[in-house]
């Protein structure tokens, strides 16, 4: 791509801008570029086959410039990876408000954003890569971790020990996969069809092995399996290919998801029955061809899925679109096993609970070291979060600046702000301390294929809850707000919000993020408590959140 060149984030305590809001954003913009952490760097892109951080170089410019110059009371808006405005708010006001991706819901079709897209007028802003908030693979891995020791709670005696979990995709999302699934004791058969991406999850640690052929990838966790040894193999070929013959073999995984790119039929996920260089190819000669191959080879996917599932194996979607994907393309019985949300993780969100994720600006080792100590003083009673976070510490290869991820819930991502602010206040950190999410969160999301796929009240497709999420962020002081279509699911299928706060150690970020960090997940308990969530209802009793009912009452009263 024009203007291409090697990005990195600058680190230590030197501004770049004129407030540390905005060198936050300018430097995490950077850190999702930087060859580290992005998969394709030159093309902007950050993860999930097209989702960009800006959309031109020229653009990308434009954007550091404006970071740079505007005044500490400026406001910087991004339409699709565009800078369009820079206006006069007020201190406390977002640095920075995003818009990636949205269509009127008529016109919401990957067809017409491809149209737009290839015109310049847009870009794929995925979740956190438009919205700067990616970092690296182990963004997605504490909350895959979660859910695979949700799998082995229900189904395997809490662990996977003794059992082999098949997967497909190694990318941004997909190659936390093999490390979470190790990390519960398990044997995973990862199918990966780039072998780039497989070698750079090998590298990175995340990986254990890659294997010769789909004979020794399965002999190799056979093996594991059988002395319940923790062990992860990838095997370079095209699921749609590995699976049906998987099938075929009648060779029956204990766990079977997926975690391709599907929700991108052009250019996250390959066709079946050709090479990679052939794919690559007919992508650019003939997309319409290779749309058609790509969604049949989906439906062949799916199908595999169902199959084994059929046989005995535990199968859930981790949502990346494959079932719609497949269903649109004609197979009937792709919605016949679980989403991961609807199976393991709701009631999590209906306790607001979700994937806090941190950045040390810096980029000392020192400093995360140091918020890794204070997440544990914070919750010394979380058994699970003790044993992730030292885990984290242990195994997972940063990725651009230092950073972390945990799941905690309303009511604990304040004190964690707090705590961090702590640190940058008494100098025990070397420079502030960016604070995000993902946007697949309790209360920022709607998804029905995906975060909101089987709501209790069937309000599945109600997108009001993010925009509402988007709107009490920015007015509760974020940092920065976006709100994104599409994410990992596709364009016409979701819209999501995330949010960024910082702690800088002064008195009116203490302030800042002790609102953010409150309301933003407050909103997922809402959000479950509206739709009839027992769990939700009980947690806002119990956490004090005001909820007005109908009669006229509010029901509890505020916390004080």
């Amino acid at each position: 791509m024009d203007g291409a060149r090697p990005v990195r984030a600058p680190r230590g305590r030197q501004l770049t801008c004129q407030s540390w809001g905005a060198e936050a954003a300018l430097r995490m913009l950077q850190n999702n570029l930087d060859p580290e952490v992005a998969e394709r760097p030159d093309d902007l892109v950050v993860y999930g086959g097209s989702g960009r951080a800006a959309r031109s170089w020229a653009a990308y410019d434009a954007i550091v410039d404006s970071l740079r110059t505007m005044a500490p009371d400026d406001t910087l808006l991004v339409q699709s990876g565009k800078p369009v405005g820079v206006v006069r708010t007020h201190e406390g006001a977002p640095r920075v408000l995003i818009a990636n991706s949205l269509l009127v819901p008529r016109w919401a079709t990957p067809e017409h954003f491809r149209e737009l897209e290839d015109a310049g007028l847009m870009m794929y802003g995925q979740m956190t890569a438009g919205s700067w908030i990616y970092i690296g693979t182990q963004g997605i891995l504490q909350g895959t971790y979660a859910t695979f020791t949700e799998v082995a709670a229900q189904h395997f005696g809490a662990t996977l020990a003794g059992t082999i979990t098949l997967t497909g995709g190694l990318g941004g999302m997909g190659g936390a996969q093999p490390l979470a699934v190790t990390g519960n004791g398990g044997a995973a058969l990862c199918i990966e069809v780039d072998p780039w991406r497989a070698q750079r999850r090998l590298d990175h640690g995340y990986l254990d092995e890659i294997a010769d052929s789909l004979d020794d990838g399965i002999a190799r966790v056979e093996a594991a399996k059988k002395e319940r040894r923790a062990l992860s193999v990838a095997v370079v070929a095209n699921c749609a290919d590995v699976l049906p013959e998987l099938v075929r073999r009648g060779w029956t995984p204990d766990v079977v998801t997926d975690q391709t790119s599907a929700h991108d039929e052009l250019n996250g996920y390959v066709p079946n029955g050709m090479s990679l260089d052939e794919a690559l190819e007919l992508r650019a000669a003939k997309p319409q061809e290779y749309v058609e191959r790509s969604r049949a080879a989906m439906a062949e996917h799916c199908r595999a899925m169902v199959d084994l599932g059929r046989a005995g194996a535990v199968v859930f979607d981790y949502g990346n679109g494959l079932r719609g994907q497949a269903k649109d393309a004609g197979f009937a019985d792709a919605f016949s096993y679980p989403g991961f949300v609807v199976a393991y993780i709701r009631p999590l969100f209906a306790r607001g609970a979700g994937p806090f994720r941190w950045a040390c600006l810096s980029g000392s080792p020192a400093d995360l070291a140091a918020t890794d100590e204070a997440v544990l003083k914070a919750f010394p009673d979380d058994d699970g979060l003790q044993r992730w976070v030292r885990f984290a510490a242990e195994k997972v290869k940063g990725q651009g600046l230092p950073a972390r991820i945990c799941w905690v819930g309303y009511g604990e991502r304040h004190r964690a702000g707090q705590a961090f602010d702590d640190l940058v206040r008494s100098g025990a950190v070397e420079a502030p301390i960016v604070i995000g999410r993902d946007h697949l969160d309790a209360g920022s999301v709607a998804s029905p294929e995906r975060e909101t796929e089987g709501m209790r009240d069937g309000t599945d497709a109600v997108a009001d809850w993010p925009i509402l999420n988007a709107l009490l962020n920015t007015a509760s002081g974020a940092t920065w707000v976006s709100v994104h279509h599409g994410g990992g699911v596709g364009i016409g299928k979701s819209i999501h919000a995330g949010v960024v706060v910082v702690a800088e150690g002064t008195d009116a970020s203490y302030e800042k993020l002790t609102r953010v960090l409150t309301n933003d997940p407050g909103t997922g308990v809402l959000r479950h408590a509206d739709a009839g969530y027992e769990i939700a209802e009980r947690t806002a009793r119990e956490v004090g959140i005001r909820v007005p009912m109908l009669d006229g009452t509010h029901a509890p009263p505020w916390q004080s």
